[in-house]
Protein backbone atom coordinates (compact mmCIF):
# COMPACT_ATOMS: atom_id res chain seq x y z
CA UNK A 1 0.00 0.00 0.00
CA UNK A 2 1.73 3.39 -1.12
CA UNK A 3 1.27 6.24 1.52
CA UNK A 4 0.33 9.59 0.15
CA UNK A 5 2.49 12.43 1.18
CA UNK A 6 1.75 16.22 1.01
CA UNK A 7 2.78 17.64 -2.23
CA UNK A 8 2.36 14.44 -3.94
CA UNK A 9 -0.50 16.34 -6.83
CA UNK A 10 -3.46 15.88 -4.36
CA UNK A 11 -5.80 18.84 -3.85
CA UNK A 12 -6.99 19.54 -0.57
CA UNK A 13 -10.84 21.07 -0.35
CA UNK A 14 -9.87 24.37 1.31
CA UNK A 15 -13.15 25.59 2.98
CA UNK A 16 -13.83 29.05 1.73
CA UNK A 17 -16.40 31.58 3.32
CA UNK A 18 -17.36 34.96 1.55
CA UNK A 19 -16.58 37.63 3.22
CA UNK A 20 -19.87 39.17 3.99
CA UNK A 21 -19.92 43.26 2.98
CA UNK A 22 -19.74 45.55 5.30
CA UNK A 23 -22.78 47.46 6.72
CA UNK A 24 -23.73 50.76 7.49
CA UNK A 25 -26.47 52.41 9.83
CA UNK A 26 -28.82 54.53 8.35
CA UNK A 27 -29.84 57.24 10.66
CA UNK A 28 -32.24 60.15 10.92
CA UNK A 29 -31.16 63.37 12.17
CA UNK A 30 -33.24 65.81 14.61
CA UNK A 31 -34.12 69.30 13.13
CA UNK A 32 -36.50 72.02 14.31
CA UNK A 33 -38.69 72.00 11.70
CA UNK A 34 -39.72 68.79 9.72
CA UNK A 35 -43.25 67.32 11.46
CA UNK A 36 -43.30 64.46 13.54
CA UNK A 37 -45.49 62.65 11.40
CA UNK A 38 -43.59 63.12 8.10
CA UNK A 39 -40.96 61.43 10.00
CA UNK A 40 -43.16 58.33 10.84
CA UNK A 41 -43.87 58.59 7.12
CA UNK A 42 -40.83 58.35 6.52
CA UNK A 43 -39.88 55.22 8.46
CA UNK A 44 -43.09 53.70 7.84
CA UNK A 45 -42.51 54.21 3.63
CA UNK A 46 -38.79 54.06 3.28
CA UNK A 47 -38.41 51.46 5.91
CA UNK A 48 -41.32 49.29 6.17
CA UNK A 49 -42.01 50.04 10.25
CA UNK A 50 -45.38 49.55 11.48
CA UNK A 51 -46.80 52.84 12.97
CA UNK A 52 -45.66 52.19 16.56
CA UNK A 53 -42.03 51.22 15.96
CA UNK A 54 -41.89 54.55 13.51
CA UNK A 55 -43.35 56.01 16.57
CA UNK A 56 -40.84 54.76 18.65
CA UNK A 57 -37.50 56.09 16.43
CA UNK A 58 -39.04 59.28 15.94
CA UNK A 59 -39.11 59.73 19.38
CA UNK A 60 -35.20 58.62 19.53
CA UNK A 61 -34.59 61.56 16.88
CA UNK A 62 -36.43 63.73 18.59
CA UNK A 63 -35.13 63.36 22.04
CA UNK A 64 -31.74 62.23 21.16
CA UNK A 65 -30.67 63.84 17.94
CA UNK A 66 -30.60 60.72 16.42
CA UNK A 67 -32.36 57.53 15.30
CA UNK A 68 -31.28 54.58 13.34
CA UNK A 69 -33.69 53.55 10.84
CA UNK A 70 -32.07 50.51 9.70
CA UNK A 71 -28.78 48.66 8.76
CA UNK A 72 -27.89 48.06 5.21
CA UNK A 73 -25.06 47.03 3.27
CA UNK A 74 -23.81 50.27 1.19
CA UNK A 75 -25.42 50.18 -1.65
CA UNK A 76 -28.97 49.68 -0.11
CA UNK A 77 -27.94 51.94 2.20
CA UNK A 78 -27.32 55.02 0.19
CA UNK A 79 -30.46 54.32 -2.03
CA UNK A 80 -32.11 54.65 1.43
CA UNK A 81 -30.57 57.90 2.28
CA UNK A 82 -31.43 59.29 -1.35
CA UNK A 83 -34.63 58.81 -1.48
CA UNK A 84 -35.31 60.22 1.95
CA UNK A 85 -33.56 63.28 1.01
CA UNK A 86 -35.62 63.24 -2.48
CA UNK A 87 -38.80 62.84 -0.77
CA UNK A 88 -38.20 65.57 2.16
CA UNK A 89 -36.96 67.81 -0.49
CA UNK A 90 -40.13 67.37 -2.51
CA UNK A 91 -42.40 68.09 1.04
CA UNK A 92 -40.09 70.72 1.44
CA UNK A 93 -38.84 69.48 4.87
CA UNK A 94 -34.79 69.82 5.79
CA UNK A 95 -35.00 66.02 7.21
CA UNK A 96 -31.62 64.93 7.33
CA UNK A 97 -30.65 61.06 6.88
CA UNK A 98 -27.28 60.16 6.58
CA UNK A 99 -24.95 56.47 6.67
CA UNK A 100 -22.27 55.77 8.82
CA UNK A 101 -20.35 52.26 8.73
CA UNK A 102 -21.87 49.86 11.31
Amino acid sequence: MATRHQGDGLLEAQRTQAKLPPLYKVLLLNDDFTPMDFVITVLQRFFGMDREQATRIMLKVHNEGRGLAGVYPRDIAATKVEQVAAFAREHQHPLACVMEEN
